[in-house]
């Protein structure tokens, strides 16, 4: 086996290698159409065993929430609103139906609306609950995760209409509960609570989310998903197998849950696309804690409200909030800056390079706002940074340029300094110095482009924005990948391309990755290939190697990058021309071919016997 076979299995093996490795660290997105992405979860126990937690240690202990819940089986209020559609149960008046009318499992028609929410005694419960603690009260003083409240005011819950709900344990504590949402994902949920007895009274309001079972979504590196929590302007991001168990006490007698004291803040479970917080009024102060119960699979999150003493013949008002919802960035930042939930924009997950994501999306979302189409949006973001990046690009292409008019003085300078490699590094600096060139110029525009093509790749994973977004014709979920396939000739054989995230879905690529690959391939030719046929095998194999890495990413982001190889062909071609060099791109392209088939012959000569 000659080199030149030996080269190419070798450039076929790792290009192989380099794909299945891109595939582990960005797996491609294959939710369920037939689940709610959202809340595709392991099934775990429902019982109703009930779990406990001390409390601060200036205070009387306070019980948890039921950590189970049993199924609720009274009745139910409607909610109606622009954007969800659900129903409240009166046991333990818990949100735990709540469906996002504005949002589909999949682009099918008639497909199934996002489901958030899910009750107890379906596979994947995930709910909200609202209650009070207290030390030293008689039995059913309190309302507990069970108890089944009576229905007061209103029949269904609407922006125009809240909800009262009552309570009377019979032990002289009277609660009233009103339920109001707005047109948005936010409840708010007012609780005042009258003591009628001789003695005050000393309780203490939590809110509960809980979600029975981990999402089974598709495991990115790139997106967090598990708890999400703000205490006074910093965020914790908590995975899911980083919470802490519930119900083994310390060796010092403290609570393991993990727990962060705040003036201001929220805490909730986030997805990918959605998010349930507990939202405490700014100012207040709350406790909040995370944990998991390991036997039964059940994440939790709370948030402790200040303890209040109720005197006797007094009542006291308290007031939190619920979002429950999409992380629409407009609806998010409306939260934060017009009701002063500090820092919920954040709840979006933007990545390391937030300095650049953030005004990336914001770009973005108005341009698309002016464009009305997602893809166009796209194309015009990509003109935007292509424009911005220019006189860094422009210098770049004018230090290739006198690089290459320096190269006879390099031949002569190695010929001159022959084995001396020192002699050759000084020669070389001095060369640079004189003509002003800078060689590491060259690489400065790809340096660039690598925090902008990450940031980009961010904003288009995370951002619900591109959610089902389409561009034109069959294109019609940019944060999908090309559904279109060699495999049936892009719909023209009659029968079905491979699923997504399948093995030949990988193999037989669709129309943009395979324009991609042409795209890069094209650039490339503007330059001959390099001389030395290690550096040309490799310069050969690139685009298509990159064309396979990208197959399966969202189409939004193959989008930007066949944009980004066109206008930097276009770019580099006339800056090329500008300074007297004529490109010879078809010449480039035919001289590979006929390296290509020279080679062939070559090959075709060394026949068993030859010599």
């Amino acid at each position: 086996m000659d080199d030149q076979n030996k080269n190419l299995i070798l450039a076929t093996a790792l290009s192989f290698a380099v794909i299945l490795v891109w595939l582990f660290l960005f797996p491609p997105q294959t939710p369920d159409p037939a689940t709610d992405p959202a809340v595709t979860a392991q099934s775990a126990d429902t019982g109703d065993a009930a779990q406990t937690a001390a409390g601060d240690a200036a205070t009387a202990a306070a019980a948890a929430p039921d950590a189970g819940i049993a199924e609720a089986t009274a009745p139910r209020i409607d909610i109606r609103t622009p954007l969800l559609a659900g129903t409240l149960s009166l046991q333990g008046a818990r949100l735990d139906d709540l469906s996002l009318t504005g949002y589909q499992v999949s682009i099918e028609p008639g497909a199934e609306d996002v489901r958030l929410f899910s009750p107890v005694g379906e596979p994947f419960a995930y709910y909200a609950v609202h209650g009070w603690s207290g030390a030293n009260l008689p039995a059913g003083a309190l309302p507990d995760d069970n108890t089944v409240w009576t229905l007061t005011e209103g029949e269904t819950l609407t922006p125009e209409t809240p909800v009262t709900l009552t309570f009377d344990g019979g032990a002289g504590l009277v609660f009233t509960r009103v339920i109001s949402v707005d047109d948005d994902y936010m409840f708010t949920i007012t609780d005042s609570v009258a003591n009628s007895g001789a003695q005050a009274v000393a309780i203490q309001p939590w809110g509960l989310i809980a979600r029975h079972g981990r999402p089974d979504t598709p495991s990115m590196w790139i997106l967090h998903e598990g708890v999400v929590r703000m205490a006074d302007g910093i965020l914790d991001l908590i995975a899911y197998g980083k919470l802490p168990d519930a119900g083994t006490p310390a060796a010092d007698g403290s609570r393991t849950d993990d727990e962060e004291v705040t003036a201001n803040g929220w805490t909730g479970f986030t997805d990918k696309y959605w998010m349930a917080t507990l939202v405490p009024t700014p100012g207040t102060g709350f406790r909040s804690s995370v944990r998991v119960l390991p036997e039964r699979g059940i994440f939790q999150t709370f948030a402790w409200m200040p303890e209040t003493t109720i005197a006797a013949g007094a009542s006291v008002t308290h007031e939190t909030r619920l979002f429950a919802g999409a992380k629409d960035w407009e609806i998010i930042r409306h939260y934060q800056n017009d009701e002063g939930v500090e820092g919920f924009i954040n709840s979006i997950d933007w990545g390391w390079f937030s300095f650049i994501t953030k005004p990336m999306f914001w770009l973005l979302h108005n341009l698309h706002a002016l464009i009305g189409n997602m893809g166009w949006a796209i194309i015009a973001l990509t003109f935007v940074i292509k424009a911005l990046v220019l006189p860094l690009a422009y210098k770049s292409y004018v230090s290739m340029a006198r690089m290459k008019e320096l190269q006879p003085e390099m031949e002569k300078l190695k010929e001159r300094a022959g084995e001396d490699k020192q002699a050759l590094q000084q020669g070389m600096m001095k060369l640079y110095k004189d003509n002003k060139v800078n060689p590491a110029a060259g690489c400065l525009p790809v340096l660039i482009q690598i925090p902008i093509f990450f940031s980009l790749y961010k904003v288009i994973v995370v951002t619900i924005e591109l959610y089902h977004a389409p561009w034109f014709g069959y294109i019609r979920d940019l944060s999908g990948p090309d559904p279109s396939s060699l495999f049936n000739l892009f719909g023209l054989l009659p029968w079905a391309a491979p699923a997504s995230g399948s093995f030949l879905h990988l193999i037989f690529l669709g129309i943009m990755p395979l324009v991609l690959g042409v795209s890069m391939w094209l650039q490339q030719k503007l330059n001959p290939a390099p001389p030395d046929p290690t550096q040309r095998m490799i310069f050969a194999w690139m685009p298509w190697v990159f064309m396979f890495m990208m197959g399966s990413f969202a189409s939004g982001l193959i989008l930007y990058w066949i944009t980004n190889n066109l206008l930097s062909f276009s770019q580099q071609y006339l800056i090329m021309r500008s300074h007297g060099a004529r490109p010879d791109v078809f010449g480039n392209i035919l001289s590979g071919f006929r390296r290509s088939g020279s080679g062939a012959a070559a090959n075709s000569d060394k026949k068993p016997g030859g010599r």
